[in-house]
């Protein structure tokens, strides 16, 4: 049965205005933080310092004013057509969040302010990840070989119908110099028709499939349908698959941080699963990929 503590379906974290927010008000949750929201013409959101901060539009296109600033994000039509404008806002600064559409603000707190920053869907690294099944496109402007910042790592993927990511199995949940790092994972969600061979479906029928399992860090047990705006709190534990069902694409944005002191990804795959990396070797990559603007 999943564990209702680490998942939680859209709406379940609503408060203040946003449809989602995930913070340390939640018990056993520490480093990471999210901010989902639907905004409509002339409403307007704060964006409080004390964190930082990073917003990603999800669907439409959004501005934020800071006191010496307006920042213009051009956004996309929905998460499965390519890279966003994304911006970087210090935890020293105080913003207000306006536009129209859907958005996420990837948080973590410190004291310590790194300069803001736009980044242009350009500018964008997209990685193309894994082979065959396994393929994946990865939009990687919030990690550390992209953007300064103090604590959180940030990115999202995108996985076509059929396909699994986050996988093989694995987790960072123990500090081993060099080969683990220690960091808390939200997973946010979106689903959709498949851009190829899923015009006929819904948006409210799409889903995909997502699983952890306990590690010796302590137990957790999600596996779950997971549609548009479902949340899943990994403080621990082996994550993945992701799997997105027959006919519908996934997506997921992804916001770790930790208590080690260096900003850095590594990661150890589950000793049952690491084999399966070994048979990618001679595939071809999926076709579909990568997911660019329908209009580009």
């Amino acid at each position: 049965m999943t564990d209702q503590r680490w998942f939680h379906p859209r709406g379940a974290l609503a408060r203040d205005g946003w449809e989602t927010v995930v913070d340390e008000t939640i018990d056993g949750w520490a480093h990471t933080g999210l901010r989902v929201a639907r905004l409509e013409a002339g409403q307007e959101l704060p964006l409080e310092p004390g964190t930082e901060k990073l917003v990603v539009p999800l669907a439409g296109s959004f501005r934020v004013t800071t006191a010496d600033a307006v920042h213009e994000l051009a956004g996309r039509a929905s998460v499965f057509d390519g890279p966003s404008d994304v911006l970087y806002l210090s935890t020293t600064e105080t913003g207000v969040l306006s536009g129209e559409g859907r958005v996420a603000v990837a948080t973590s707190p410190t004291a310590t302010g790194f300069p803001t920053r736009l980044i242009r869907a350009a500018e964008t690294p997209v990685e193309l990840r894994g082979a065959g099944a396994s393929s994946r496109q990865v939009h990687n402007f919030g990690t550390p070989q992209a953007l300064d910042a103090a604590r959180f790592i940030v990115c999202e993927v995108i996985t076509p119908s059929e396909n699994w990511s986050s996988y093989p199995p694995h987790k960072h949940d123990e500090h081993t110099p060099g080969h683990e790092s220690r960091l808390e994972e939200i997973y946010y969600f979106e689903t959709a028709p498949a851009r190829v061979g899923g015009e006929k479906g819904t948006h409210e029928a799409s889903f995909g499939m997502f699983s952890t399992s306990s590690s010796p860090a302590g137990e957790i047990d999600i596996n779950a349908q997971v549609r548009t705006g479902d949340v899943a709190l990994v403080p621990f534990g082996y994550h993945g698959p992701a799997v997105a069902a027959p006919g519908y694409d996934l997506y997921y944005l992804n916001v770790m941080a930790g208590p080690d002191a260096e900003r850095v990804w590594h990661i150890s795959d589950h000793p049952g699963h690491a084999w399966v990396r070994e048979t990618w070797e001679g595939q071809e990559l999926d076709p579909r990929l990568p997911y660019e603007n329908k209009e580009g």
